[in-house]
């Protein structure tokens, strides 16, 4: 079978290629980017019957024809290949002996200025700039120079294009001075390729109205079945079409492919002209179905972004299994836009969901979620951090509360501090929410406090520095179980250390103070003045995604540093280390580095998440007794708990404890 596509990119330009093309293909039409019925619902929004009509670089499509057929009698189709205007005035001289048919190249037109009302491009300009070679771009410069010469003032250039990038920025360097320039989105033409079992492309139809001058760049986009949306320039449109051509690239590998290898893809959706993304879509598959004929969208309520089973890849690995469907689309509302309900969001959504489906599904899609509404999320205050950058209060109600949480935007989906709140009534018999001090936002935070019991059960006021405040949550939480202790909390942003007291009701006192201050100058001063602590916890947030390490910032562990903290010990001291890293040969090398300068390390590996509480002291201890201690201590706080809410269940269940308690390798 003789092949009719071009041997490179380059050749779509050249006459001989094309005269080579339409004698291969004889009276077989070729149409670029969709037939007539695909494309005729925007054509004849732009194209009015009396206009003037030029179809450049006609080649044989029908779309000529098919317009002529419409009552559309104006019209001349031009091309530079003399082949295939002479089959197309035999095919046309019986019935249609008006529509005319002449061999021109469109870069030197013979018409006069102002001729046409519209100028009608079905893949010319595509083909004319293969590339962005000099030659090439000055040959596509006279081209549009050339249409610009022939419409009138008001005509319409109508270029139906894939919209390469340097195909785009063409039409807008050479049109928007004195152009109007909107691109529609021709997503009939893509619905039947996919109908066709092809690889539909994003094709677009570029409408350039012409004027005698334009104050500033019009530039507008229409989307599948949206409204006109006016961008504020052109480099927005730029940004546009390259989203939805690689969005497109992804729902065509879905449509055919498998990502259960990949673990899981993920995209942002956007409102045309907003900046920010209304959804994130994550598209799972089940690794050991050959194919993918069931298919299912979740939808995660507003403020259950931030659990586990939505938050990391784990738990949506997790949840695509017990939903046993072949592909799961898992989807979070994001923050910052506005959500009427749980079947507004479905319906605007459906589209956008549908696109995602495999090749062979059989069943209806079905909505799935945690409930009948898609939760709640109240901004409480917006602020800015120097160091951390935005950041948002907000509180979310669950069924099983109401929460508030302190959330960095450069991180949504992590939680920096959380507080579940309570309603308690006032002197003056009003009701108001005030942050419940027994609760336990972060689990790392309950085998951080029961090992800091453990190092204080022979000095229940000892001295503690904790590393780290954030909403202090932390330090909230050991003042209800270590009443007597002595607490420096340090924090080095000041804007930080006002929310947790403004919004997360940390109250400061003779046994509770802040210093704003780098933690590792804290201590480094610290052994300098020989100050000595009964316990050191570090609980700090890493900032750099680079480093493979979530907790603590690199400094933090760097040997001459980690010595620093162990000269600031007293000799039953205990350092307690949050720390979290996914690479685990970065995690081998800072217990390798502990171990070096601590007679003791131990560790708690936190079931189902990432957090490792590492236990290190000075001088050395007999693991078997050490380990007994712990589990005392947690008697000791469930007994408290109890104690003061008996509705409460234990924090600990000592078995579980002990058992994930180990000398740290």
């Amino acid at each position: 079978m003789t092949t009719l596509l071009p041997k490179s990119h380059q050749e779509f330009s050249k006459a001989n290629y094309w005269n080579t093309f339409f004698k291969k293909r004889g009276k077989k039409t070729f149409e670029w980017y969709g037939e007539f019925p695909d494309l005729s619902s925007h054509l004849l929004k732009y194209i009015k019957p009396n206009d003037n009509v030029v179809i450049v670089g006609c080649g044989n499509s029908t779309l000529g024809m098919d317009l002529y057929d419409n009552n559309y009698k104006n019209i001349i189709n031009i091309d530079l290949s003399q082949v295939v205007i002479k089959q197309m005035l035999e095919m046309n001289k019986v019935k249609r002996p008006d529509l005319i048919f002449e061999a021109m190249d469109a870069t030197k037109m013979t018409y006069s200025d102002g001729k046409f009302s519209v100028v009608l491009d079905k893949g010319t300009l595509d083909a004319l700039m293969s590339d962005t070679n000099e030659s090439t771009i000055a040959s596509t410069t006279k081209y549009l120079n050339e249409i610009k010469r022939v419409l009138k003032n008001n005509g319409r250039y109508i270029c139906i294009s894939l919209l390469q990038e340097h195909i785009l920025k063409t039409i807008i360097e050479n049109c928007s001075s004195n152009c109007a320039i909107r691109a529609i989105r021709c997503h009939e033409t893509e619905l039947k390729a996919k109908e066709q079992d092809e690889s539909p492309m994003p094709v677009f139809m570029v409408v350039a109205t012409k004027f005698i001058k334009l104050p500033q760049p019009i530039v507008e986009i229409v989307l599948t079945d949206g409204p006109l949306v006016r961008l504020s320039n052109p480099e927005e449109l730029i940004n546009s079409i390259i989203s939805i051509q690689e969005s497109a690239s992804l729902c065509n590998n879905l449509y055919k492919s498998c990502v259960a290898n990949e673990g899981e893809v993920s995209l942002d959706l956007y409102k045309p002209g907003d900046k920010e993304p209304r959804y994130t879509v994550y598209i799972l598959d089940q690794l050991l179905t050959k194919e993918r004929k069931t298919y299912a969208c979740f939808i995660v309520p507003q403020g259950r972004e931030m659990d586990w089973l939505f938050r990391t890849k784990e738990g949506r690995q997790q949840l695509s299994k017990s939903v046993q469907y072949d592909r799961l689309a898992i989807v979070i509302l994001r923050r910052g836009q506005i959500f009427e309900n749980l079947n507004t969001v479905k319906k605007e959504l459906a589209d956008s969901i549908k696109s995602f489906a495999p090749a062979a599904l059989k069943n209806q899609i079905p909505f799935l979620s945690l409930g009948k509404d898609i939760g709640t999320r109240k901004i409480l205050y917006e602020g800015n951090s120097n160091i951390s950058g935005p950041f948002v209060i907000e509180e979310n109600e669950t069924e099983n509360g109401v929460y508030r949480r302190l959330v960095f935007l450069n991180n949504q989906f992590v939680i920096q501090s959380e507080a579940k709140l309570k309603q308690v009534t006032t002197r003056r018999k009003k009701s108001k929410y005030i942050v419940d001090p027994h609760f336990v936002a972060c689990d790392h935070h309950l085998y951080m406090t029961v090992g800091l019991k453990t190092a204080l059960q022979t000095n229940d006021n000892g001295e503690i520095v904790i590393i780290g405040l954030g909403g202090g949550g932390l330090c909230t939480f050991i003042r209800q179980y270590m009443s007597r202790a002595n607490i420096t909390a340090v924090e080095i942003d000041p804007t930080i250390f006002k929310v947790a007291t403004d919004y997360f009701d940390l109250v400061l006192d003779d046994k509770l103070k802040v210093e704003i201050t780098d933690g590792t100058v804290y201590l480094q001063n610290s052994a300098k003045e020989g100050k000595k602590f009964d316990a050191i916890l570090f609980d700090v947030d890493n900032k750099d995604p680079s480093v493979g390490m979530s907790c603590p910032p690199k400094v933090f562990i760097e040997p001459a540093f980690l010595k620093t903290v162990e000269t600031c010990l007293s000799d039953n001291g205990l350092f307690i280390l949050n720390l979290v890293a996914r690479n685990e040969t970065l995690r081998n090398e800072v217990i390798s580095d502990l171990k070096k300068i601590y007679k003791f390390v131990a560790t708690y590996k936190l079931l189902d998440d990432v957090n490792e509480i590492v236990f290190c002291a000075k001088n050395e201890k007999d693991f078997k007794e050490w380990r007994n201690s712990v589990a005392e201590s947690a008697k000791s706080i469930n007994s408290q708990v109890k104690a003061k809410k008996p509705e409460a269940d234990n924090f600990f269940e000592i078995t579980s404890l002990l058992s994930n308690l180990s000398i740290a390798s």
